[in-house]
């Protein structure tokens, strides 16, 4: 649809490999586009409120969020150094973008995406056939494995389970990268801290010898929790986006207020092939 390719494109972050060695630094990139398949986003610094790297102790963090003082034009470093073994947690909170889209093209963007309040209100008060002014933001996470989790003490497992405090998150309850494959990753949606009954999940899941990609959506129970089951290595890209009357102070260049989140990760290593025996 016409809308999807206006705004409802997922966005994400994404290490060239979800698995390193301790003490190698790579480039996380910042992808925008569908069904799992990216684009480089525009990097510009002025777009980015919180750009951190969160290591296996609490001490250990690389904050590159960039200065206030950046030129619209500057693009931001990606670049980060993964030390210590241990599941390694990165995140990007960026500022608030507008669009607006014709009312037939939002109304298609909200049944899509799932906003049922938001469509709603709009026939509540006659505003089908306006056009729909919009804010939007992104929180995008990753997880990236240093070393092989068995060896590593559950403590390392803190960045990756711990609440950051962004406008809406997905938070895993168990390390993704413990699990074997076919074990059961229960995922915790947030919007500022509280539980978001009801949410729509949508999960990729990329597959090994280039096969398509999987994808399916899910909705949140009571408690804000989805459940899956990681079938196979992945990587898995997890994305909910959330909407509400935008805030006071934008009401002059939008009515409504749009968050994404999302989060990726490796599954359980490919299964090892066992040799056969001539005879």
């Amino acid at each position: 649809m016409a809308a999807t390719t206006a705004l409802a494109h997922e966005f994400w972050l994404e290490a060239p490999r979800f698995r390193l060695q301790p003490g190698q630094t790579v480039n996380v990139h910042t992808l925008v586009g569908e069904n799992f398949r990216g684009e480089p986003w525009g990097t510009k610094a002025s777009k980015i409120l919180r750009f951190v790297r969160y290591g296996p102790t609490p001490a250990d963090s690389t904050d590159l969020t960039p200065a206030p003082s950046f030129a619209p034009t500057d693009t931001f470093r990606t670049a980060l150094a993964f030390a210590r073994p241990g599941t390694h947690l990165v995140l990007l909170r960026s500022t608030n973008s507008f669009i607006e889209l014709a009312a037939a093209q939002f109304t298609a963007y909200l049944r899509e995406e799932g906003l049922d309040y938001a469509l709603k209100l709009r026939q509540e008060n006659g505003q089908e056939a306006t056009a729909g002014r919009e804010t939007y933001r992104r929180c995008a996470k990753t997880l990236v494995q240093v070393g092989e989790a068995s060896a590593a003490p559950a403590a390392t497992d803190s960045a990756c389970l711990r609440v950051y405090g962004l406008p809406l998150e997905l938070v895993p309850e168990q390390n993704p990268y413990r699990l074997g494959t076919d074990r059961l990753l229960t995922v915790r949606i947030l919007r500022a801290g509280r539980p978001v009954p009801g949410a729509l999940v949508q999960v990729w899941q990329r597959q090994p010898g280039g096969l398509p990609t999987t994808h399916f959506t899910t909705r949140a129970n009571q408690n804000g929790r989805v459940l899956l089951r990681l079938s196979g290595p992945g990587p898995y890209l997890l994305a909910t986006v959330h909407m509400t009357d935008a805030p006071a102070p934008l009401r002059d260049r939008a009515e409504w207020q749009s968050t994404w989140a999302s989060l990726t990760f490796a599954g359980p290593p490919a299964a090892a092939r066992r040799p056969t025996t001539k005879r």
